[in-house]
């Protein structure tokens, strides 16, 4: 049996998860491995979000939010541009592989760039298999 990866994807409402609303409505097909959450803007992805998502069992996170400068809330996705370096920097910490976390720009006019970037990354995480956390990350999340 090969291994399918559980990816958690966060998603803007305004354009990320409308662009994933219109992927499923012209039907294109992309991998289900993926369980999207809908929040309000990109930056409202706290790197504890990841941490729980990893912890929990998900094997790769996906960050989507509005391009640049189209954000809803102005500058929301540039808060999360600036704060995912500092998340990858954290998640290196514990070990976690740089291709199990992405943020991505998704407009709600691309619902074949969601399905394309859907399908890398579950292909990029089957390749690095399941993920193995060092047991700091899932001590740590025990003890909060």
């Amino acid at each position: 049996m090969s291994f399918e990866p559980k990816i958690v994807g966060f998603l803007c409402n305004w354009c990320s998860y409308t662009g994933a609303d219109l992927a499923g409505t012209s039907r294109i097909q992309y991998p289900p491995n993926i369980n999207i959450i809908r929040v309000m803007c990109s930056a409202r992805v706290e790197p504890d979000f990841v941490l729980r998502a990893l912890a929990g069992g998900a094997d790769g996170v996906l960050i989507c939010g509005c391009h640049p400068g189209d954000c809803h809330y102005s500058e929301g996705n540039y808060k999360a541009m600036r704060r995912y370096p500092l998340l990858k920097t954290l998640l290196k910490e514990y070990g976690v592989d740089n291709d199990r976390v992405r943020l991505e720009w998704v407009s709600a006019s691309e619902g074949q760039r969601f399905a394309d970037i859907v399908t890398d990354m579950t292909e990029r995480v089957r390749a690095l298999g399941p993920l193995r956390l060092k047991t700091d990350l899932q001590t740590d999340r025990v003890e909060r």
